[in-house]
């Protein structure tokens, strides 16, 4: 989970803007540790460590949604 809120941070921290928004994407490594975590939530279950990882990540991925959309509303305004 370090990788996925590294590369959240570096991007905040560069500055943005709300097509920069709209247009991250997180990388392929983070999506699959993702995916691999949830995969292992269906099937044989998930460490308290483990579970933590993927309950931060998808904080994280709640808040990029809704970034993502207020920063389509500003475009839409522009």
């Amino acid at each position: 989970m370090i990788q996925a809120y590294e590369e959240f941070v570096d991007f905040i921290a560069a500055g943005t803007t709300p097509k920069g928004i709209v247009d991250f994407s997180p990388s392929q490594a983070t999506k699959d540790q993702v995916a691999e975590l949830i995969h292992r939530q269906k099937t044989v279950g998930l460490s308290a460590e483990e579970a933590a990882e993927l309950n931060h990540y998808l904080e994280m991925e709640h808040l990029m949604r809704l970034a993502k959309a207020r920063a389509r509303e500003y475009l839409a305004d522009q």
